[in-house]
């Protein structure tokens, strides 16, 4: 089912390159921070998705007349992401029958943890465009509420009757001992099969094509083993991983038998 998010970049992509000059494109990308002069806005929505989204803008677009000459390319960027944000919300309501409506537009400087990051491209130049997507849907935040449990001075949440379980509880006997132990992970982004030729004939510059397109999740890999999959996201300036999917209990354990 569509999120606001995936309406969002579909609309986005076609407003973009039909209201700015050039017709440039919108595609996804791996996130990166936006240097100095950034500017964005922020979108509060109420409804069957609630919670807020923001979209960053690269400052070097501020030097460009992308939204027309002699217009002010700040207020005319304004102008085009509120009118992205609204678009979502219809686009929502037509593809998943969920409603939800913008009930507050502000203007924003700081970066924050983003979600997702794109590139407008025109031409042989490329700006990049965050986006932080912190909404949640009705469904989902009652839920939360209803399963929230109460913290003791221990500090340790429990559920009414419910003893607390230690970490290992419910683990096979013993292995309990093994969770301390630090493992070594490591994202995968995709693959390709070379040629030795083609290896050894590498060089600065040479661009490898890898088997997964830039939206496709990326695999978290302990061992040999696939443990999550998931979205690459930008934390406090470093790469991260926003697990989107996770393999069984018994899959991920298979990944640290393999180590020992």
């Amino acid at each position: 089912m569509k999120t606001y998010f995936d309406c969002w970049a579909e609309v986005a992509a076609a407003l973009f390159s039909q209201a700015l000059a050039g017709e440039p494109e919108l595609a996804e990308s791996l996130p990166k921070p936006l240097g100095a002069g950034s500017f964005g806005w922020a979108a509060t929505l109420k409804g069957d998705v609630e919670g807020r989204f923001a979209v960053l803008l690269d400052g070097a677009l501020l030097e460009t007349s992308l939204v027309g000459e002699g217009v002010d390319q700040k207020a005319g960027w304004e102008e085009l992401v509120r009118e992205s944000v609204s678009a979502a919300a219809g686009e929502l309501l037509a593809r998943s029958g969920k409603k939800c409506q913008v009930t507050s537009f502000e203007e924003i400087a700081e970066q924050g943890q983003t979600s997702s990051a794109f590139q407008l491209r025109a031409g042989d130049r490329a700006w990049t465009v965050l986006v932080r997507d912190e909404l949640r849907g009705v469904e989902d935040k009652m839920q939360a509420e209803a399963g929230r449990r109460t913290v003791p001075e221990s500090g340790v949440q429990e559920a009414p009757g419910v003893a607390p379980e230690s970490p290992g509880s419910g683990l096979t006997p013993g292995l309990e001992l093994l969770l301390d132990v630090e493992l070594e992970a490591s994202l995968r982004f995709g693959a390709r099969e070379m040629p030795l030729g083609e290896i050894l004939d590498l060089g600065p510059g040479d661009v490898v094509e890898l088997d997964r397109h830039v939206a496709d999740p990326v695999d978290l890999i302990v061992g040999d083993k696939i443990v999550a999959r998931g979205e690459v996201v930008l934390v406090n300036g470093n790469f991260g991983l926003r697990v989107t999917e996770v393999a069984a209990p018994r899959k991920r354990l298979e990944s640290v038998r393999c180590l020992f």
